[in-house]
């Protein structure tokens, strides 16, 4: 939280500057929450530490209306891009779009992570893919809000240039596509950077900024008017409807932090966490006595209906089925849904492939990928394999994704992964005459059980951005209500199912 270390912070603030999550603090309505996502990006990802990915993403309500706030950490590497940070932006963009949430972007950074432009700079999804963003939302009359509040170098100048509309703040903000050392290598004139691209020069010469800000509270007031000015209704955030209008759980949603077990072979009943999270643990169960290891029902969140799929155990045909058809009704109705992820995948062997288990799962995967309705994904135990898919995963683009801090993702459990692995070594060593002995062998499958857990960890996940963040399970309630209000931002969408084999 303290971004890039005392000395940075230190002068940071010798220059009159706030810190991102400082500055958001003050441009977002007083009281309200601010949903930070993806706070360990970038976690023991490099060399060096890169707190947050060196930026700061997440919604919040401006004047009523929930934005997506994008803030350079100037503290971290002075701003500049790593390959995660081009990553955690693009990500909040791609949120935006999808829930039509004005986007302001507070910034302050030095352009791309030069030692590793190759990382940063010629791909589609690296850092151009930014201002491509910003001109598609622009289009679709998503609003585009720059403030300048530091250095906006090189590309980086394209944000505010591209921006509906920008603000600059005297003496710190400065925009420029080659900074001073630059300009003197090049042309050999020396400039300083406040008359080279200062808020004076942009804002009353060259009109690459259209506000003139005193400093940086005064940037923010601005950003918070125009804002104000968008003349776009305000979010029905169904977290701040009035307490008459639900119900509190009729139990204490702390219990959500012991009753998911690290270990997770321990088994525990999914309508354990819905009770704590759904208005007045009410839960209305649908097929409950039908393929009993999903669970599937209607209940509501701070007022606002949902649709709710849960594990609770391995999926059979009968599960994958009663899955389908709930998601059905759900994108009829314009339900919400949300997956509560604890899933070591689907049935195997030979009697369900004669059932048709992989047909039966096509059909969950079919209606999961097609569904229209918002798509909230929290993982709380186990996600491996098929099951990952059927509960709607990364892959089938969920609006947001979260992770508890005890579950794990992989492919397969790490003691099965190495089971599988030492027989394909085992074999190939045969072939090639070479002895194998029992202690190699076990070695061998340590190696793979440690990558696996090291790799399959909520830790591991949230540095790459595979999720939206690790949030503390006594929070889900709350997350799920401020991202049921961004997904419904965008209104009702039909949806249209492909060919269900059957």
């Amino acid at each position: 939280m303290e971004g890039g270390g005392a000395a940075a912070v230190k002068r940071n603030q010798s220059r009159n500057k706030l810190l991102p999550r400082e500055r958001i603090d003050r441009l977002i309505d007083p009281g309200s929450s601010f949903l930070e996502l993806s706070q360990l990006a970038g976690h023991e990802l490099y060399d060096e530490p890169l707190p947050s990915g060196g930026i700061v993403t997440g919604i919040g309500p401006i004047h009523g209306k929930l934005c997506m706030l994008v803030a350079n950490d100037p503290t971290v590497k002075g701003g500049t891009y790593y390959p995660i940070t081009v990553k955690k932006h693009l990500r909040a963009q791609e949120i935006a779009a999808r829930c039509k949430l004005p986007c302001l972007y507070l910034v302050d950074s030095g352009g791309a992570f030069l030692p590793k432009q190759a990382e940063v700079f010629p791909d589609k999804e690296n850092f151009g893919r930014i201002f491509y963003n910003q001109a598609l939302m622009s289009a679709q009359a998503i609003p585009q809000i720059a403030l300048v509040l530091g250095s906006c170098t090189a590309g980086g100048a394209y944000i505010p240039a591209m921006a509906d509309e920008s603000v600059m703040v005297k003496g710190n903000g400065t925009i420029f596509l080659a900074g001073p050392p630059l300009v003197k290598a090049a042309t050999g004139e020396e400039v300083s950077a406040e008359d080279l691209g200062g808020a004076t020069v942009h804002c009353k010469t060259s009109g690459v900024s259209d506000y003139f800000a005193q400093d940086e509270l005064h940037a923010l007031e601005i950003g918070r008017n125009i804002v104000k000015n968008l003349h776009m209704a305000a979010n029905h955030n169904v977290y701040q409807n009035r307490a008459s209008e639900y119900k509190e759980p009729l139990y204490d949603i702390n219990d959500l932090r012991s009753i998911a077990p690290v270990d997770l072979k321990q088994s525990f009943d999914i309508r354990a966490v819905i009770a704590r999270i759904v208005d007045g643990s009410e839960f209305d169960e649908f097929k409950k006595l039908y393929g009993p290891t999903l669970v599937t029902g209607f209940a509501r969140i701070f007022g606002q209906p949902v649709g709710i799929i849960g594990n609770n155990g391995i999926l059979f045909n009968e599960s994958a089925l009663k899955g389908a058809h709930f998601i059905e009704l759900c994108t009829q109705r314009n339900i919400p849904l949300i997956f509560l992820q604890n899933i070591t995948g689907f049935m195997v062997g030979s009697k369900s492939e004669a059932n048709g288990i992989a047909k039966a799962g096509a059909k969950m995967v079919m209606a999961v990928s097609c569904a229209k309705v918002p798509k909230i994904t929290v993982m709380i135990g186990g996600s491996f394999g098929a099951g990952n898919y059927a509960m709607c995963g990364r892959a089938y683009s969920p609006d947001f994704l979260f992770f508890w801090p005890n579950a794990r993702i992989s492919v397969m459990g790490g003691a099965q992964a190495a089971g599988v692995l030492s027989q394909i070594e085992k074999a190939n060593k045969k072939k090639a005459g070479i002895k194998w002995t029992e202690e190699e062998e076990e070695k061998f499958k340590a190696g793979v059980v440690e990558a696996y857990e090291r790799e399959g960890s909520a830790y591991y996940s949230t540095a790459r951005l595979w999720d939206d963040g690790i949030i503390d399970p006594a929070d889900t309630r709350k997350v799920l209500g401020l991202c049921i209000s961004a997904s419904l931002n965008r209104g009702p969408e039909t949806t249209k199912f492909g060919v269900f084999r059957m």
